[in-house]
Parts: structure tokens; C-alpha cells; sequence
């Protein structure tokens, strides 16, 4: 792997690579996982493209690389733990536009739907990392958490590895098609934020009205 040059994140992963061999591509993703700007769309493919030139084993890229995954979001679990539920509700209580309510809804949805949620979320940029934290917070059981995270990464690793194995030096195609993807969650993400932050403000006016509506009605029948 000596004679490819790259800089930025692909340089860092591949000496990462050349330094330690797979457990450096583990090392890799589970920084990935704790920093979401490092993007396993470039870190798996090109653990695939080292496999494919023979620097590294094709298995031992996935199987470290799912370890990787698995103690990056196991951190994330414990730090959604370790905040606790007490520590967001009263944090939700002084922002402007959140309310305790809006927790509480979602901790039920994370009770319905919170080991789909975990699963699936292991194959979505940006929500694969932070998806662990909600986990934490709520203490989903622990070996329900690692087991869903190992099967959800062992699938989306695969896949990059394959892909990056397949490609070769064309490595570098995932990563134009994988930033157009995240691009677009990151924008659904700006515009779910803006419809809560408008839907709160209109739902606050109308209940300002609401409320003194009530109060002249009142004044009325006095006098």
C-alpha cells in the first residue's frame, strides 16, 4: 500500500492501515463512530481496496472493522447512560421551544420502536452514530444493543468492503455517491428542525390567543 499516496481522511485511514494492518481499519471505524465527520464511506472501501491489493485479509477487514463499529457505539451507549434521562428532561425544561412532553413522546416511541431504530440505524450516515446515545439514555438492554449494533454494522461493512474490494483503485466512486446520500439526510434532518421550530412558535401563538380570548370572556360576564 506504500505506493498509493492520499491526503486528508483516506492518507490517515491508510497509515492507520499500513501501521497496525486490520485492527488498524478497526481502530478507524470506531473513531468513525465517535466522530461522525470521519466518514466510514471512505475509511471501508478503502480497507476493500487495501484487501484487494493484499495488504490486508478481505475477512479480517470486515471482522475488525464490525468490532470497531460495535465498541465505537458501545461508548456512545455509555455516554447516553451516563447523561441520563434526569439530565435531558431538565435540559428540555429550559429550552424556549422544547417541551418535557416532547420527551416523554419519545421515549415511547423509543420503547415501540427502539431496537428497529438501532438496527436500521446502524445503515443510515450520521444517525449509525448517534442512534447509540437515545439507546443509552433509555438502558436498552445491553446485549440486545450489542447484538442488534453487530448485525446492523456487520451488514453495512460488509457491503463498503466488498464494494471497495470489487472497485479497486475506483474506490474513490462510493464516496462521490455515499456524499450525495448524506447530504441529503443532513438536509432532511435541517428541514425536520425547521418544521419543529416553526410548528412550536405557530402552536405557541395560538395558544397566547387562546388564553386571552378567555381572559376578556371572562372580564365580559363580570361585568
Amino acid at each position: 500500500m506504500n505506493a498509493v499516496e492520499m491526503d486528508g481522511i483516506a492518507g490517515w485511514a491508510i497509515d492507520l492501515m499500513e501501521r497496525l494492518g486490520e485492527p488498524g481499519a478497526g481502530i478507524a471505524i470506531a473513531l468513525e463512530n465517535l466522530f461522525p465527520p470521519l466518514p466510514s464511506e471512505v475509511i471501508l472501501p478503502l480497507a476493500g481496496f487495501a484487501a484487494s491489493r493484499g495488504d490486508l485479509s478481505l475477512i479480517g477487514a470486515v471482522v475488525w472493522t464490525t468490532i470497531g463499529s460495535v465498541v465505537g457505539a458501545l461508548a456512545l451507549y455509555g455516554v447516553g447512560a451516563l447523561f441520563g434521562r434526569d439530565r435531558i428532561v431538565g435540559i428540555a425544561a429550559r429550552l424556549p421551544l422544547v417541551k418535557v412532553a416532547d420527551i416523554e413522546k419519545t421515549e415511547a416511541w423509543f420503547a415501540r420502536h427502539g431496537t428497529k431504530a438501532v438496527f436500521f440505524g446502524r445503515m443510515i450516515p450520521i444517525f449509525r452514530s448517534l442512534i447509540s446515545v437515545p439507546a443509552g439514555v433509555e438502558r436498552m438492554k445491553i446485549t440486545t444493543f450489542l447484538g442488534l449494533t453487530a448485525l446492523g454494522s456487520l451488514i453495512w461493512n460488509t457491503a463498503f468492503v466488498l464494494a471497495g474490494y470489487a472497485l479497486g483503485e475506483n474506490w474513490g466512486i462510493i464516496e462521490r455517491y455515499m456524499g450525495v446520500v448524506s447530504k441529503g439526510v443532513l438536509g432532511l434532518c435541517a428541514l425536520a428542525v425547521i418544521w419543529f421550530v416553526v410548528a412550536r412558535i405557530i402552536r405557541g401563538r395560538r395558544e397566547r390567543q387562546g388564553g386571552g380570548g378567555r381572559h376578556r370572556e371572562r372580564d365580559r360576564e363580570r361585568v
